[in-house]
């Protein structure tokens, strides 16, 4: 699903959202850089999986946060965690470097991906990528989580820093 594709499917279940246009991104610097409208709802987003490169998960947790992947996985029952490769990136969620988003789980069409989400977000809004870093969606965040567990991927809200 590229981003006129994530549009349309937010737009067909009646999702309300903004959208921000922007140059790409691919940091949470580049972001920063620019002049949005809602800079407190920023999403930093993980893409991670196991050492045996069985489960992935998708960590997305407020922008200034910093996740210790080792805490974090002892905080969870966790094999060793680290960053899932480019290939694993485009080949599960469709996505490429700089375009992480919750909203790439709808590529995700065998549902391995576990979502992580970051506590801070419940009953609130969130700013994320619509499968590409040259915009960032703006939308409730009980909408997001909807969207994905009806998609079929598992959502847990976690406390993260």
């Amino acid at each position: 699903m590229n981003k006129a594709e994530t549009y349309q499917y937010l737009t067909g279940r009646g999702i309300s959202y903004e959208v921000t246009e922007h140059p790409a991104v691919y940091n949470i610097e580049e972001m920063d850089a620019l002049e949005l409208p809602h800079p407190e709802w920023g999403a930093k987003n993980l893409f991670v999986r196991d050492d045996k490169k069985r489960n992935y998960y998708l960590i997305t947790v407020m922008e200034h946060k910093r996740v210790d992947l080792k805490e974090f996985r002892k905080q969870h029952g966790l094999r060793n965690l680290s960053f899932a490769s480019a290939d694993d990136l485009l080949d599960i969620l469709g996505l490429t470097p700089g375009s992480v988003t919750p909203l790439g789980v709808l590529n995700d069409t065998q549902c391995r991906v576990h979502f992580y989400f970051d506590a801070a977000f419940a009953n609130g809004k969130i700013g994320v990528h619509p499968n590409e870093n040259t915009a960032t969606v703006w939308m409730e965040t009980d909408d997001l989580v909807r969207i994905i567990r009806e998609h079929g991927n598992e959502v847990d809200f976690v406390e993260v820093g």
